[in-house]
């Protein structure tokens, strides 16, 4: 899987809940909240105030390891 700015956070959770590290460190505590994983990585990246492509970076290096 790649993730993408727009891959919903859900998605993402689904496909490998090993990632779920990577958004408490963001500030994103609500991980089983229905509205948080329909947002997309863009979404939640601008109300945490992280940097989205940073956080795209590491997911997706996480995820090829």
């Amino acid at each position: 899987m790649t993730i993408t700015k727009d891959t919903l956070i859900g998605e993402i959770l689904n496909a490998d809940r090993t990632t779920a590290p990577y958004f408490l460190e963001m500030g994103m505590h609500c991980l089983g909240c229905p509205s948080s994983t329909n947002e997309s990585l863009e979404q939640a990246c601008m109300v945490h105030g992280v940097p989205v492509q940073e956080l795209l970076d590491k997911l997706n290096k996480h995820l090829s390891a």
